[in-house]
């Protein structure tokens, strides 16, 4: 199979970094008609809502299957998320650690995420793909066969996640790269 047909994976497993108490931000649950009917959608600039929904969706669903809440999509990971997806792609890379040496920590602390004084877990998955396997579909169903993925999707720890999809990929141009920042703070 062409490099550029090949979806690389890389996870970072969820951290737990306790600190203090405070209260949670109530967060609405992302819940569309027919989201999960888009997970074959191919990933172009006006697809890319329909596809970060279907994304949700597939992910819910497995946790389901699993007994597990469902996570709610939060506004301050998206953006972490979504920044971080375009910056591999405009700058050709492909890593947790952004090019300036961020962490994802860093990348979800920036968005305001985490309260002061709070406990919280963060993790994320990252992955990259051109053609069918640029599709949330394909990206899911590689990330639950990936121990480090799928262990983020099922955590019990997680109750929201930031979803952010960039079209391109890191190499090659075409395809779609995306991040998940799970999270969950008191």
């Amino acid at each position: 199979m062409p490099r550029s047909r090949l979806a690389l994976l890389l996870s970072l497993s969820a951290l737990l970094l306790p600190a203090g108490a405070a209260s949670a931000t109530p967060h609405r649950l992302l819940h569309r008609v027919g989201a999960c009917s888009a997970s074959h959608v191919t990933v172009r600039a006006a697809t890319v809502p329909r596809a970060r929904d279907a994304t949700l969706c597939l992910l819910n669903r497995v946790r389901a299957r699993y007994g597990l809440p469902p996570l709610r999509l939060n506004p301050k990971l998206s953006r972490a998320a979504r920044r971080h997806s375009r910056d591999m792609v405009r700058h050709r890379y492909f890593s947790h650690s952004s090019r300036n040496g961020r962490s994802p920590f860093d990348r979800m602390r920036a968005t305001h995420y985490v309260p002061r004084n709070a406990s919280w877990w963060l993790g994320e998955n990252i992955g990259w793909g051109s053609g069918s396997l640029a599709e949330p579909a394909a990206m899911v169903r590689a990330w639950m066969h990936s121990p480090p993925h799928r262990a983020n999707i099922l955590s019990r720890h997680f109750r929201d996640i930031g979803i952010g999809i960039a079209v391109g990929a890191p190499v090659g141009g075409g395809g779609a790269t995306y991040t998940t920042d799970f999270g969950r703070h008191s």
